[in-house]
């Protein structure tokens, strides 16, 4: 059983349940904010790739080579920013760092619905460009967010507020699609871009109502500094250099398969943007499932399932590769979606739970740097690798890399399962 001290006294803990965090009262503002917002992310998502990977191309190779370089250039600027984010993230307040970053997102996204109801060859260059926008503030966002998050909460509650913060950004990704697929279909793609841009100041309303968060690092090395000595206290620990190496096997090889769906959808499947929706909506169901059940673990050995989840994404997308049925193609994505979510989530606690407050945020600015930066220019790799081999093909290869590099740092690595 968990147990807190106070001075002699030894107190048992109540294991956690779902809701747990929800107790804090900042945790809960941030909370919502973040779920209503992401609403209106998962329909900006589901229309952006549909517009870049079906409406503006012509044939399969095109759609899977557009995508990739949508994913390349919103990995540009997190590669380049990242560094720095996480100085940030670590030496100014949160509160304040996060009320920029939703405000510009909020200005972006209103960008890109007028762009999107706009015609001409110039559209799909101002897509990219409005993409990188996005990430870069993405980059400076995610790390001040994520890091703040065990600031809210008790220690032993962090992976319980990590689960629940996993199904903010998720839970919506099993409506957010759907609705966009419909939306799509009917009115036109800029109505969702408009609803992101509106749910943006749900976040911004909480972060007001907030209290502020000082700095958790007050040291005055010069950055450069600092930035080194992050790299140096991940390069040097047991566990996370290894846990940071599959994260960033599995970003390039098995997480870009979401952003190459709309293509896999329209061109091996022969579905329309309706079904494109559902397609995300099964995945949803899946990363939700992913995220309770790191909500909800409690185990002292969290190794055992980060290698677990690595495994099912793995032989999901492997599946993916294997099918051009729509049903069976709905189940390996709630697979997928459950094994990509236990695994990053699984990552995120075991990044902030082994790291100190005066190293968190700049641990999960390479965190973020791998998601943000390296998924999209996964993207290009595995969407260039399409639309040579074909989707289903580039598939079935990234997913027994990550399979075969996730068994060998598993196996080779003892203090992985002591973790």
């Amino acid at each position: 059983m968990l147990v807190r001290e106070r001075g002699e006294e030894r107190i048992p803990e109540r294991r956690a349940r779902l809701w747990s965090a929800f107790a804090y009262r900042d945790f809960r503002l941030l909370w919502t904010g973040l779920f209503v917002s992401n609403i209106g992310f998962w329909m900006q998502f589901t229309s952006l790739t549909y517009l870049v990977g079906v409406i503006l191309a012509h044939n399969a190779a095109q759609s899977a080579l557009s995508l990739g370089i949508l994913g390349a250039v919103r990995s540009i600027p997190v590669l380049l920013l990242s560094p720095i984010s996480g100085f940030v993230a670590d030496h100014f307040p949160r509160r304040r760092t996060l009320l920029i970053t939703n405000s510009m997102q909020t200005l972006l996204a209103l960008a890109l619905a007028f762009v999107s109801e706009l015609h001409g060859s110039w559209i799909l260059l101002a897509v990219y460009l409005i993409a990188a926008a996005q990430a870069a503030t993405q980059c400076f966002d995610a790390p001040a967010r994520q890091s703040w998050v065990p600031l809210l909460v008790p220690r032993h509650l962090i992976s319980n507020a990590i689960g629940l913060n996993s199904i903010a950004f998720n839970g919506p990704l099993m409506v957010g699609p759907a609705v966009a697929g419909l939306l799509i279909g009917t009115v036109g793609l800029s109505v969702a871009f408009f609803v992101n841009a509106a749910s943006q100041l749900a976040v911004v309303a909480a972060l007001i109502l907030m209290k502020p968060a000082p700095a958790s690092s007050t040291s005055r090395e010069p950055v450069v500094h600092q930035i080194v000595a992050g790299a140096r206290f991940i390069g040097a620990h047991a566990v996370l250099k290894w846990v940071f190496l599959l994260l960033l096997v599995t970003s390039l090889t098995v997480r870009p398969f979401t952003s190459l769906l709309a293509a896999f959808a329209a061109h091996i499947l022969l579905v329309g943007a309706q079904a494109y929706g559902w397609l995300l909506a099964a995945g949803g169901i899946g990363t939700v499932t992913g995220a309770i059940i790191t909500a909800v673990n409690q185990s002292e050995r969290r190794g055992r399932l980060w290698f677990a989840a690595s495994v099912v994404s793995a032989l999901g997308l492997i599946g993916l590769g294997f099918t051009h049925s729509f049903g069976i193609a709905m189940f390996l994505q709630a697979m997928l979606g459950l094994g990509t979510m236990t695994f990053v989530s699984s990552s995120n606690v075991l990044v902030q739970t082994l790291s100190p407050d005066e190293m968190r945020g700049r641990s999960m600015s390479v965190y973020t740097m791998i998601l943000l930066g390296l998924v999209p220019a996964g993207t290009l790799l595995m969407g260039s690798l399409g639309s040579v081999l074909g989707l289903p093909e580039a598939f079935a290869l990234g997913g027994t890399f990550a399979f075969l590099v996730g068994a060998w740092v598993w196996f080779a690595h003892p203090a992985l399962r002591g973790a």
